[in-house]
């Protein structure tokens, strides 16, 4: 059977591309333009990193003059190095009273992140993977304790602490960490993004109850949310500075930067204590900062829990 072409009409056939459009005449194509960008960019992180480090790069090297020097020298420069005779008299003043201080700091910090880590972690948990009436309405209020500032919040728990007869003991800074807002709407989301609901399923199936599914299934895999959380409010227990203020009244209850705080204060009456307040800042800092790098492979990875799902 052969075939024909109706009269007024063409075969089809393949369109040819258009050819670009060359550059207009006497304009040199740009080169380099993303090199002087990224050029421009990184020296300004670098200076921006640098005023970040001026504050601690200070600290340092005032931690090692002594008092003397303190003042007798420009502030970065390099005097008679006293850091280990400093480190010993911050250790050993008033009877090492700085050294309790740290330890209250690491019970108030350490314990209490843990705590409110963990309750968060449940509290997300079971936000996500439960049904019961009124979920939503709840966890709305969750949301709207993030909106709150906390020192809007130090004045009630004051008050709900002395009705229990909890000021000025340790419970007056450990109780009121177990709420965390913040970390409750974190552990939601690590969950909804880690924890699929088949593996819930299957470990149901197995015979695992809520809690060993809970504990065995879950929370290995919430470990990333889990670390991540656990910073945020290590570093907000660390520098937790008018809660403690407000509850406690004990120098032996003191954590480390209310103790300073109170140094600082007395300055003008016994200027000794400068060197000390330097000093024992340096010291209180090192525990974030090695908290951080040891922990930041699953902060990062937490941080990122959302981002390809």
């Amino acid at each position: 059977m052969s075939t024909t072409t109706a009269p007024g009409t063409s075969t089809p056939h393949a369109t040819a591309p258009e050819p670009e459009p060359a550059p207009p005449a006497g304009r040199p194509p740009r080169r380099g333009t993303g090199l002087t960008s990224r050029t421009a960019v990184n020296a300004f992180l670098v200076v921006f990193a640098l005023y970040s480090l001026m504050p601690l790069t200070w600290m340092v090297i005032a931690a090692t003059k002594d008092h003397t020097d303190l003042f007798a020298t420009n502030p970065f420069a390099l005097g008679d190095f006293h850091l280990f005779s400093n480190l010993h008299e911050l250790f050993t003043v008033n009877d090492g009273i700085y050294v309790r201080w740290f330890g209250n700091t690491i019970l108030y910090t350490v314990v209490g992140a843990l705590l409110s880590t963990a309750v968060a972690v449940a509290a997300g948990y079971a936000f996500d993977k439960y049904q019961w009436v009124g979920k939503e309405k709840l966890f709305g209020l969750v949301l709207v304790g993030m909106l709150i500032p906390s020192a809007v919040t130090q004045l009630p728990q004051y008050l709900l602490a002395s009705e229990a007869h909890l000021v000025n003991t340790y419970w007056a800074l450990l109780l009121p960490a177990l709420a965390n807002p913040f970390g409750v709407y974190l552990a939601r989301v690590f969950a909804e993004g880690y924890v699929p609901g088949e593996v819930l399923e299957a470990a149901r199936v197995d015979g695992a109850g809520e809690f060993r599914t809970f504990g065995r299934v879950a929370l290995p895999m919430l470990a990333p949310g889990f670390m991540t959380i656990f910073l945020f409010t290590f570093t907000a227990q660390w520098n937790n500075f008018y809660g403690a203020m407000m509850m406690l009244s004990s120098e032996r209850l003191y954590p480390v930067n209310l103790g300073l705080f109170m140094w600082n204060k007395s300055v003008q009456q016994q200027p000794e204590y400068y060197s000390l307040v330097i000093v024992g800042s340096l010291v209180a800092v090192l525990p974030l900062i090695v908290a951080f790098l040891c922990l930041q492979r699953y902060w990062r990875s937490g941080l990122t829990a959302g981002a390809v799902k």
